[in-house]
C-alpha cells in the first residue's frame, strides 16, 4: 500500500457511561482543559494527514449532542466527521462505526475516546505499519510494573486478599493502547466472525488466527479512567501549552 492509494478512517466509540469516573457526563464528553476529551481524541486522529474520516460513535440516545458538540469546537477542515449511534458494548459501537464506512477506506483505526492525547506521531506509525502489510497493528508499551495472576474468590468483598497464582515474566508483556490500525477487510471480517465479549479489537483479529503486530506507544496515549488520570493529563496539555505554544 502507498500514500497515495490508501484511505483511512479512524473510527471512535464513545457511547459508554465511564462510571470509574464517578457520576456525571458520560466520559467521552468530560471537560479536559474546557474542552470535551472525545473533542481532544477527534483532534488526535484528525492530526494524521492520512485519516480522511473519523466517524464517533455516540451514545444510542445522545448522537443529535454529539453531533452539535462536534459542530462548536473547531476541527481540521480536511478530515471529514460522521457521527452514528452506538450500541449496548464497546464491540457493537465499533462494528455500527464499521458499517457506517464509506467504500474506498483501506485502513481502518479504532480509537478510545478515553486516550484524548495520543501524539500524531504513534497514530503515524500504526498507518505506517498496516501500509507495509500488517493485518492487524497495536501500540503498545513495556509494562513499569511487575504482574501478579490471582485465582478469583467468589462473592468476596471488596478489598478481600486475593490468592497469587503466577507470576508472568514481565519482559513478555505489554500494555496496549490505541489507536489500533487494521486492515479493513480483516476487521470487518473479525467483527462477523467473533462473538466473544472482548477488551480491544485485536484480540479479534487473533482469534481468526491472524498474526497482530506491536508498535511502540507512547506514554501520553494513557487511558483517561480514575479522577487521578485526568490531573495528569490536565498537566501534560500545561505542558504542551507551555512549549508548544498551544
Amino acid at each position: 500500500m502507498s500514500d497515495a492509494t490508501t484511505r483511512t478512517a479512524a473510527v471512535i466509540p464513545a457511547a459508554g457511561r465511564g462510571v470509574r469516573l464517578g457520576p456525571g457526563a458520560p466520559k467521552a464528553l468530560r471537560a479536559l482543559n474546557g474542552t470535551p476529551m472525545l473533542i481532544h481524541a477527534v483532534r488526535a486522529m484528525a492530526a494524521s494527514r492520512a485519516v480522511s474520516l473519523v466517524v464517533v460513535v455516540a451514545p444510542p440516545d445522545g448522537a443529535a449532542e454529539v453531533k452539535t458538540l462536534l459542530a462548536d469546537h473547531a476541527l481540521p477542515e480536511r478530515t471529514d466527521i460522521l457521527v452514528v449511534p452506538g450500541g449496548a458494548t464497546r464491540q457493537e459501537s465499533v462494528k455500527l462505526g464499521l458499517d457506517a464506512l464509506p467504500p474506498g477506506v483501506d485502513i481502518v483505526l479504532v480509537h478510545d475516546a478515553a486516550r484524548p492525547l495520543v501524539p500524531v506521531d504513534t497514530v503515524d506509525g500504526v498507518i505506517e505499519a498496516v501500509r507495509d502489510g500488517a493485518v492487524a497493528v497495536v501500540p503498545a508499551l513495556p509494562l513499569a510494573d511487575t504482574v501478579k495472576e490471582v485465582a478469583p474468590v467468589q462473592d468476596a468483598a471488596p478489598g478481600t486478599p486475593e490468592p497469587v497464582v503466577a507470576t508472568p515474566e514481565r519482559s513478555r508483556l505489554r500494555a496496549v493502547q490505541t489507536p489500533q490500525g487494521f486492515d479493513h477487510d480483516t476487521l470487518v471480517r473479525a467483527h462477523r466472525t467473533v462473538t466473544d465479549d472482548v477488551t480491544d479489537d485485536a484480540s479479534m483479529v487473533e482469534q481468526l488466527g491472524l498474526p497482530v503486530v506491536l508498535v511502540p506507544g507512547h506514554e501520553e496515549a494513557f487511558k483517561v479512567t480514575r479522577p487521578l488520570d485526568l490531573v495528569l493529563a490536565e498537566a501534560v496539555l500545561a505542558r504542551r501549552r507551555a512549549t508548544d505554544g498551544f
